[in-house]
């Protein structure tokens, strides 16, 4: 640690956003902050915003890259509201985002970027630092571009050459002003560029710059000192909700003892959950990037009948091309994981923003009576807990799972608790033991309704499985009516008898009263956070999050019953309380809804919230 300034701020909690240009570094300087902060014993949680253009034109609203982090020494559940420190590389940057930034927030800025032609390009008639418009704020002019070539030149880099590097500098004021050490930071450097001295040296001497800098500023001459986080004992890491994914089936595959294979195409956001499990081969993991998304899950399809723990990744346009292959799972009964990593929509819609928009794709999209079990992560860590938990379904039961993550959750990070394998739950996959003269294909274990997985080159197990509907427990190819009946009844049922296997719905505040907030998915944060202020304020209202979906918990009827009513807050037009009004129509809900490719604030739930309670 570094000797604390004369004056020094203590929060609960603090709220920062780094934002530039879409090659200014936001994203890394984010990620080197948040992980600074959670060895510093920090909770936290984070959330990655950029364009969907690989390449915006330069110094426009368009080409606006963001990351927020949320850092405390209590439990972090959103990635906030509003922040207390904007740093803004640019001004486009700055009008984009200025919104975001509280009443008296600290604002640090490059001024070097705020020239004539950058203002013009962002839409600024005069420049905001100058005209007075900030005066509301602690604004910070540092002249960051030009410290930056400086520096550079001090360790005999070219300046202008040097210039990617300063969200370093801004990253070693962040330092400063949080009385946090650089060592951290510089060990990452020697790690990340250990090839190439030169830039380790730049970017030492850039971050070390910025934090000297800092020292000189008069609005900067105290600092937030946020206390160390009360945590279980453990290890911990800063886990974004795709790489927990990835984890949760590695962990799965290791607890079932079936390979684990990975059919998949590039989707944003989904697509690092493929790039992390092609880093495992040592524990066995089998990656095949395919041509398209039809391959990928036709592959893992294929391997999912040979024995192993199949998976396929995607976001919501990616799904509608699996639909068909979805079907010939259902209809083969083989168990498969299919991720949705939702983002807006329909078509390309918003490639890197969030939506809960995909659910009824998730329930009905695929032709003929085609029932999967559809579960939902609501936390980038918990990411680790659902995939393992969809896994452990889909084989158990004998059925295409379909898990739901968003790209909010999935780009974003949390704090996570690394558990050891032997401690997660049980996974016993049913599969058919060598020579069964009882063997059939599609007899049934009359608790689960799934049938046993024979693998191919077992002895005495000689099958067929295939898209034509089959005859019950011979697996013959069957157009009987009355057969395909009570097929169609098995594959229902089947799904449906998940619900003896998973938890019943809990409620958060209120146990019974005058309102039920009913979420799921990515929302579980800021809604969890608006319910507990208010239930503080000693209003009568739950919180009931769902994370199993299809089938829901066998106990949703006996909680909905308890409250006078009901409203639903989902990122989407209403897809969850449709469902609702489907599943159990005696009840009335209410709901609230945004589809704008962002996440709710606690804000704007509290005054929806109270105006429910309030209504006659």
């Amino acid at each position: 640690m570094v000797k604390s300034k004369s004056k020094v701020i203590q929060k609960d909690a603090v709220v920062v956003k780094f934002v530039g240009d879409s090659g200014d570094g936001m994203q890394l300087t984010g990620t080197l902050f948040s992980d600074t902060a959670a060895l510093e014993g920090l909770d936290l949680a984070t959330f990655p915003d950029y364009p969907a253009e690989i390449r915006a034109p330069h110094n426009t609203i368009a080409g606006v890259s963001g990351f927020q982090v949320h850092v405390g020494s209590k439990k972090i559940e959103t990635t906030g509201d509003q922040c207390d420190v904007l740093v803004a590389m640019n001004p486009a940057s700055l009008k984009a985002n200025l919104k975001w930034a509280k009443p008296g927030a600290t604002i640090i800025v490059d001024e070097t970027a705020f020239d004539d032609a950058a203002l013009k390009k962002s839409g600024y008639a005069e420049n905001p630092l100058d005209n007075g418009s900030l005066s509301g704020y602690n604004l910070i002019k540092a002249p960051i571009t030009l410290l930056t070539r400086e520096a550079a030149i001090q360790v005999g880099v070219d300046g202008k050459n040097a210039e990617r590097s300063k969200n370093m500098f801004a990253l070693g004021m962040m330092y400063h002003l949080f009385d946090w050490g650089l060592e951290h930071t510089n060990e990452f450097f020697v790690k990340k560029f250990k090839s190439n001295k030169e830039v380790i040296a730049l970017n030492t001497a850039v971050l070390q710059a910025g934090f000297n800098y800092a020292e000189t500023v008069e609005a900067l001459t105290s600092t937030f000192q946020v206390s160390r986080a009360k945590m279980e004992p453990g290890r911990y890491r800063n886990i974004t909700g795709n790489t927990a994914t990835a984890w949760g089936f590695l962990a799965a595959s290791e607890r079932s003892g079936r390979p684990l294979f990975l059919g998949s195409y590039p989707i944003t956001p989904a697509t690092e959950i493929l790039i992390e499990l092609a880093k495992h081969k040592s524990l066995g993991a089998k990656v095949f990037q395919a041509e398209d998304e039809i391959a990928g899950i036709c592959s893992a399809i294929g391997a999912s009948y040979t024995g192993s723990m199949a998976i396929t990744t995607t976001s919501g346009p990616g799904l509608s091309l699996k639909s068909e292959a979805i079907g010939l799972a259902v209809m083969t009964e083989l168990p498969l994981v299919i991720v949705n990593v939702q983002r807006g929509g329909p078509s390309t819609g918003l490639p890197t923003k969030s939506e809960q928009s995909d659910l009824y794709q998730a329930l009905f999209g695929r032709n003929g009576e085609c029932p999967v079990v559809v579960i939902a992560a609501s936390t980038s860590a918990n990411c680790f807990y659902y995939a393992y938990m969809a896994a452990k379904i889909a084989m158990e039961h004998m059925t295409p799972v379909i898990l739901l993550t968003d790209g909010y959750l999935g780009n974003g990070s949390q704090l996570f608790r690394i558990p050891k394998v032997a401690d997660l739950p049980a996974i016993n996959p049913p599969i058919a033991e060598a020579n069964d003269p009882d063997f059939k294909p599609y007899r049934r274990n009359p608790d689960t309704l799934a049938r046993q997985w024979a693998l191919p080159g077992t002895p005495g197990l000689r099958h067929r499985i295939g898209g034509l509907e089959k005859e019950d427990i011979s697996g013959n190819v069957s157009t009987d009516p009355l057969n395909h009946q009570k097929m169609v009844d098995y594959r229902e049922a089947k799904v449906q008898r998940v619900a003896n296997y998973i938890p019943e719905q809990e409620i958060l505040g209120a146990q019974e009263g005058d309102l039920l907030v009913v979420s799921w998915g990515g929302t579980h944060g800021p809604v969890a956070e608006a319910v507990e202020e208010l239930h503080k304020e000693g209003k009568s209202i739950g919180h009931a999050h769902f994370n199993y979906i299809m089938p829901l918990p066998k106990n949703t009827a006996e909680v909905f019953g308890r409250y006078k009513k009901i409203i639903v807050c989902e990122l989407n037009s209403g897809q969850f309380v449709n469902y609702l009004r489907m599943t159990h129509p005696e009840f009335k809900y209410q709901k609230y809804n945004k589809v704008q490719g962002l996440p709710f604030t606690v804000k704007e739930l509290v005054k929806v919230l109270n105006e429910t309670l309030e209504e006659k």
